[in-house]
């Protein structure tokens, strides 16, 4: 087994199970609504226009995720962060000025985490440890969202299901509902399959804008949302400038990065990510050698590293299982990563073709 998967695990699973979060921030339903049909309020989310705003959200994570050894946790503090981030409930603040000029403040109890975009500029900020990462990105790129992890806000959150609604998903209306004090309807679109682990997932589309303000994913055979995000509080106008400025405070340790445009690169090769399937079965492969964070010259993965691929993971038939109640992972044996919101049967089935 790969060790070096351990890098990845962050990587892969966090955004999957992050992308779709809420938090119920719900007031008493809007009476005055105007009636809508069920495919009305998804055209009206589905073509919500992206614009300026500033706003603060809570994200609860409840996924029966695994935890990392404590000896373990220093030595794998990115692994360790995507797991906190994955677990408990969070809050942070959101500004967006425009698609180059975006700020996240995650905050923990007794420090403050920020990642903050000005165009090709990007820092990556940790009070706690004093330390901020500043990555200058090649012309036209967009972050990756690997420099630093962070709670992903409810409009981001429902772009994923809203972009992949297919006659494989049921699309109904549940109560009309109040988010950060807007008024919203209920989407709530359910897997006409019963061979995924989401049961179903909830989105509050803001009535006048089409603006995700809650998304909640319920696993199958659950009615407590496993991952919920919601904005608490939401203004809709362009952020001051200055909140995209950032200067470490006095005694930061500061690292530079710049990224090169790998964009040819990644387009020319054969052994990138592939999907198998399609909706909510899907499955996504990624070959063996081709990890994210795999660098030329790493050194081999200390004792620690195999202790946490052992807490984080269980043996199975063809390799170790990283479960969720939404999401599975498989490690084969041959070095190869497949995940998917399906049982491990099916990744095991998958991985074997």
């Amino acid at each position: 087994m790969n060790r070096k998967i351990l890098k990845w695990l962050p990587v892969a699973v966090v955004p999957m199970v992050i992308a779709g979060g809420t938090l119920a921030a719900h007031a008493s339903p809007d009476e005055n609504l105007p009636a809508k049909t069920p495919e009305q309020v998804l055209t009206l989310a589905q073509k919500a226009q992206p614009q300026p705003f500033s706003g603060q959200f809570t994200q609860t994570s409840n996924l029966g995720l695994p935890s990392l050894p404590q000896s373990d946790q220093g030595s794998h503090s990115r692994l360790s962060e995507a797991l906190d981030l994955a677990t408990g409930t969070h809050q942070a603040r959101v500004y967006v000025g425009g698609p180059r000029k975006s700020r996240v403040q995650v905050l923990d109890k007794l420090a403050e985490r920020d990642v903050v975009r000005n165009g090709r500029t990007v820092w990556a900020y940790d009070s706690a440890k004093q330390a901020a990462t500043r990555v200058t990105l090649p012309a036209a790129q967009q972050p990756s969202g690997k420099h630093a992890a962070s709670p992903s806000s409810p409009e981001k959150s429902a772009k994923k299901f809203l972009a992949n609604v297919s006659p494989t998903t049921r699309v109904q209306l549940g109560n009309d509902t109040t988010v950060a004090g807007r008024s919203a309807y209920d989407l709530v679109l359910t897997p006409r399959t019963s061979k995924t682990l989401i049961g179903s997932v909830s989105i509050a589309v803001d009535a006048k804008t089409g603006m995700a303000l809650s998304v909640a994913v319920t696993a199958r055979g659950n009615e407590t949302p496993a991952v919920k995000t919601a904005f608490t509080s939401l203004k809709l106008q362009a952020p001051a400038a200055g909140r995209f400025n950032f200067t470490p405070p006095e005694g930061t340790k500061v690292r530079t990065k710049r990224l090169k445009n790998h964009s040819h690169e990644r387009a020319t090769k054969h052994d990138e990510a592939t999907t198998i399937g399609h909706g909510w079965t899907s499955i996504v492969e990624i070959p063996a050698g081709n990890l994210p964070g795999k660098s030329p010259g790493a050194t081999n993965a200390k004792a620690s590293q195999a202790a946490s691929l052992s807490a984080l993971t269980k043996k199975v038939d063809g390799g170790r299982l990283f479960s969720s109640s939404l999401v599975n992972v498989l490690l084969t044996n041959d070095g190869r990563v497949l995940a998917g919101a399906v049982p491990a049967s099916a990744l095991q089935a998958a991985a074997a073709q």
